[in-house]
Parts: C-alpha cells; sequence; structure tokens
C-alpha cells in the first residue's frame, strides 16, 4: 500500500468534511481514525478511488460520533442536506487547510504540529517522535491548536508568509525518529506550490531544495558537523541542485523579490561553486544586502558579515560584526571564525570556547568545542 498517497490525500478530505459542516477538530480526528481504517484494509482491497474512499470512511466517523452529542438532531438536518461523498476537487481546500494550521493565533511549535497532523498525514506518534517528546505531551499540543483554530474563518485571502515560515521550521528540524522532517517539508511545500501561484511559494521551494542537496556531505561518519567549506561536494546531490536552481530562476524572472528568493539565491551561489575558494563571495554579500533591505534581520547582518569577511578580507567582517548586538545567537562563533583568519588565534580559541558554552545544538558545541582545542593546542605548541 502507498502510504505516501495516504498522506497527500489527508488535507483534501478534511477540507472536504470542513465544508459540508464538520467544524474543524472533529474533521481531522475523522479522517485520522479513516486513515487507521484504510492502514487495515487497503493492503488487501485497494478502491478504485482513494480519496471517495477516505471521504466517505471519514464522514461516517463524524457523523457516529455527531449523532452522540447534544447537538445530534442539528447535524443531521445539516447532513441530509449534503451531497454523498464523491470525486471533488481538494485545491482549494488544501490550501484553506494550510493558512488554518498556520493561524496567527498559534504559537510556532503548536502551527507545525498542527500542519504535520492535519496537512501531513501524519500520526500524532510520529510527530513526538521527531520532537522528541511524549506523544501523551504532543497530543496535548495538537489538541490545543485545534481548539484554537476551531471557530476561525477563512473567508479572508490567508497570509502566505506565515504559512511559508511555518514550513520552513518544518524543514529546519531535519530529522529524527522515523519521520525525516527535511524531506516532509519538501512535500508540503511542493503540494502548496501546486495549489497557489505565488513566487515566494516557489522560493522556499527552491531553497529546501539547495540545502538539502547538501545533506549527504553535512556530517561525518561520527555525526560530526562537516562546515561548508570543508564538505565532499562530490557528494552533493547535482539533480536536486539542478532543480533548485530551475525554480529558483523561473522564480526571479517574476521580478517580485521576497526573502526566500534571496536566500535561495545565496545557496545557489554555494552550490554553483565546484571548490570553496571558487565561491563568488561578492555577490552573496550582494544579495544579502538585498536580504538585509527586505527582512531587516540581525541574523541577516550577521551572516552577511561572514560573506564580507570572505569576500573583502577578515577585518573587514570585523568592522561589518562591531556594528551588531553581541547577544546575538551565533555572534561569537562568527567573532571567532574572523579572529582566526585575521591570525589572532588566542582571542579566536576564547570565542570558540564562549560560543560552545552558548550552543543549545549539540552536534555544533562539539564542532566550536573542537575548534577551540584545535587552536588552543596550537598555541601550546
Amino acid at each position: 500500500m502507498n502510504e505516501a498517497l495516504l498522506r497527500e490525500l489527508v488535507p483534501a478530505v478534511i477540507g472536504v468534511l470542513v465544508r459540508r459542516g464538520a467544524d474543524f477538530a472533529s474533521a481531522e480526528d475523522a479522517v485520522q481514525e479513516a486513515l487507521i481504517r484504510a492502514l487495515e484494509t487497503w493492503p488487501d482491497d485497494l478502491p478504485r478511488d482513494p480519496k471517495a474512499w477516505l471521504v466517505a470512511a471519514a464522514w461516517r466517523r463524524f457523523l457516529d460520533a455527531t449523532r452522540s452529542e447534544t447537538a445530534r438532531r442539528r447535524r443531521e438536518d445539516l447532513v441530509e442536506e449534503q451531497p454523498s461523498p464523491g470525486p471533488v476537487s481538494g485545491v482549494d481546500d488544501t490550501l484553506q487547510l494550510y493558512f488554518r494550521c498556520a493561524h496567527p493565533s498559534l504559537t510556532p511549535s503548536s502551527a507545525v504540529a498542527l500542519t504535520l497532523r492535519a496537512v501531513g498525514g501524519l500520526t500524532t506518534r510520529q510527530i513526538a517522535q521527531a520532537y522528541l517528546v511524549p506523544e501523551a505531551t504532543m497530543a496535548q499540543r495538537i489538541s490545543r491548536a485545534k481548539r484554537t483554530v476551531a471557530g476561525v474563518r477563512l473567508d479572508q485571502p490567508g497570509d502566505v508568509a506565515t504559512v511559508l515560515r511555518v514550513l520552513y521550521l518544518v524543514f529546519n528540524e531535519g530529522y529524527s525518529g522515523d519521520v525525516d522532517l527535511a524531506a516532509e517539508a519538501i512535500r508540503l511545500t511542493r503540494q502548496l506550490a501546486a495549489a497557489i501561484d505565488h513566487p515566494e511559494v516557489a522560493g522556499l521551494l527552491a531553497l529546501m531544495l539547495l540545502h538539502h542537496a547538501r545533506r549527504p556531505a553535512r556530517t561525518a561518519p561520527d555525526g560530526s558537523l562537516v562546515p561548508l567549506a570543508e564538505q565532499d561536494r562530490s557528494r552533493w546531490d547535482t539533480t536536486t541542485i539542478a532543480e533548485g536552481v530551475e525554480i529558483l530562476q523561473a522564480a526571479l524572472a517574476r521580478d517580485r523579490l521576497g526573502e526566500f528568493q534571496a536566500q535561495a539565491a545565496i545557496a545557489a551561489l554555494h552550490a554553483d561553486a565546484l571548490t570553496a575558494e571558487e565561491t563568488d563571495w561578492v555577490q552573496i554579500v550582494e544579495w544579502y544586502d538585498e536580504l538585509a533591505r527586505l527582512t531587516d534581520s540581525p541574523v541577516v547582518r550577521l551572516n552577511r558579515a561572514v560573506a564580507v569577511g570572505e569576500a573583502d578580507g577578515p577585518r573587514a567582517g570585523l568592522a561589518a560584526l562591531a556594528e551588531l548586538d553581541d547577544t546575538l545567537p551565533r555572534h561569537a562563533a562568527v567573532a571567532a571564525y574572523l579572529h582566526e583568519r585575521d591570525g589572532d588565534l588566542a582571542t579566536a580559541a576564547r570565542l570558540y570556547g564562549e560560543a560552545a558554552g552558548q550552543a543549545h545544538d549539540l552536534a555544533e558545541r562539539d564542532h566550536l568545542t573542537r575548534q577551540a582545542a584545535r587552536l588552543n593546542a596550537r598555541l601550546r605548541g
């Protein structure tokens, strides 16, 4: 049985139930129960129209649940007015579901969890494993999120930027448990790109593909981080890079630049260099200037300082860094790198140690600790 097909059908089926009168939380629960039933029966009896089967099964589950409540009569009156389940277009329903799950009233973590459950079709157990939290904790988070958006009316255009940020959060979670969230984010963004013609959706998809293409070279066999400059570029996925560049070029040609397109352009310049030394840092600085103009983000300016250091020398990078708040995450790591390139190994070693103490990610902390130890060994020698 094609489990991927099941997950792709989830948002459209939920959308059908909501349009027929089900509240969002009940519709989502009914669809999850229908999925369980499908997993049990489809291996032996694959339906001719899987979507129609899921709609019918989920609708029956919904009716069974509502008949036991005080609103039974009102619900049944509503049901009599609905057409029988059958093949329906899911594009508009799917798009509305994206907007509902990324509603501004939700916290980022709740929006991500609800998107993975309602749009991605993942089970609560799978999401909990991916986030390394107990299943009961994730179930509570999802339940609260569903209650929050239960009464949300989507009679106004949704905020595409919010949806994209939620998908990018999913992508950046990477991989843990038995769910590859980076691959899942790419799948969901492809689905969104098929439902809405928007250059920033294409920009995000291109960015994800370009980053994902470097994944095989990003860690050593022992699990330690491999910096971009030291990665074995022969291990990069050139097919995925080519697809990302093609999608990006089509988006940029529409002349509606957004932050994800700018980020993808930077990633494309890295992917285009056969060696680290061939990287076009001057053009990367120009793209960071565009990105800073679009976002006014201190994190963007921090990354720009690194690019300036590569393009114009470490002292120029340190001058750019001096304009930023030194409490920014990764500020110490960037300063350490630039001081090392400038030949000040003692300062670099100290800053690498500070950065390691501030790092939340274990792999990053180990990498920074090794950098500090490497420089300290050189200083002692």
